[in-house]
């Protein structure tokens, strides 16, 4: 390998499905920086907002239930992406239209494809509910967000540089 070498590019891509029509695809993408852009499509939500979290376990066997709880690998409170005390999943929330489509554009340094705290075999999860970014004053604001029930996800997988 030469000396000085830049990092390659990393890539992956998540297919979500829900119980209902929710459906869709993510693509992450993690540049040489350390940022990891997430970027695509879902479709078959209610309009508004859904919290939008990387779920520690990449298992559906149970659909979106068995996902385990937010990607939490420095043990903080639940936040915002912008605040100090957050989860590394918390994403958030996306926005879904009058036509039930959301588009999402997220970056992110805290959800590496590579790496110790690598997401790569977790899942992405879609919430029926807004995420009140751990400032809401609910009993589950500190931990979910009360963003509700799990309406839609997927495993993240390494994604072919084919």
């Amino acid at each position: 390998m030469e000396t000085g070498a830049t990092k390659a590019t990393v890539k992956a891509v998540a297919l979500i499905s829900g119980a209902t029509s929710v459906k869709g695809s993510l693509h992450f993408v993690q540049g040489p920086n350390g940022v990891t852009h997430v970027k695509g499509k879902i479709t078959g939500l209610k309009p508004g907002l859904h919290g939008f979290h990387i779920h520690a376990l990449g298992d559906t066997t149970n659909g979106c239930n068995s996902t385990g709880p937010h990607f939490n690998p420095l043990k903080k409170d639940h936040g915002a992406p912008s605040d100090n005390e957050r989860h590394a999943g918390d994403l958030g929330n996306i926005v879904a239209g009058p036509d039930g489509v959301a588009e999402v554009s997220i970056a992110d340094r805290m959800i590496p494809l590579t790496g110790q705290h690598s997401i790569l075999g977790r899942a992405v999860v879609v919430h029926a509910d807004p995420d009140d970014l751990g400032k809401g004053g609910h009993e589950l604001s500190k931990t979910t967000g009360n963003a509700g029930a799990r309406v839609g996800c997927g495993i993240i997988g390494i994604q072919s540089s084919v």
